[in-house]
């Protein structure tokens, strides 16, 4: 059964990231999926690479949830108050992390880079995040 009529004026899209955006966690992240490459509604997906030794800044995301998957590489990710939890991720491994939730990625190599697709159900091409200030949480 289909959620809604086939109009046929709507088609699959097909996107090639050729480009990295900026990012307020100063990752590389590549656009595959977004309202603006594909006409997305509700839902966005990208791949972020975490460079060698790199980390995002400490952030949260604002009102949308977040899937992780892991392609290449070994990440932790510090989370929750004062980001005193970790959890450790290695390709094949997902992630989920709900609106509100304090995290920081790390890459635990010194040589080689992560690799891992995100999806958010937010269609916006440009992440929504706050900063976070783990010092502010004794």
């Amino acid at each position: 059964m289909l959620d809604e009529p086939h109009d046929p004026a709507v088609t699959v899209v097909k996107v090639h990231p050729d480009r990295e955006i900026a990012t307020t966690q100063r990752l590389p992240y590549f656009v595959g999926i977004s309202a603006v490459t594909a006409g997305a509604k509700g839902l966005s997906m990208y791949l972020v690479i975490v460079p060698p030794g790199g980390h995002a800044e400490p952030h949260v995301h604002c009102g949308y949830e977040t899937g992780i998957y892991v392609l290449e590489g070994r990440v932790e990710t510090r989370f929750g108050p004062g980001l005193r939890q970790s959890v450790v991720t290695e390709a094949g491994d997902f992630l989920f992390i709900p609106p509100g939730v304090p995290h920081q990625p790390f890459n635990l190599s010194d040589t080689t880079p992560a690799r891992a697709i995100v999806a958010r159900n937010l269609p916006d091409e440009h992440e929504q995040v706050q900063p976070y200030d783990p010092s502010g949480e004794g």
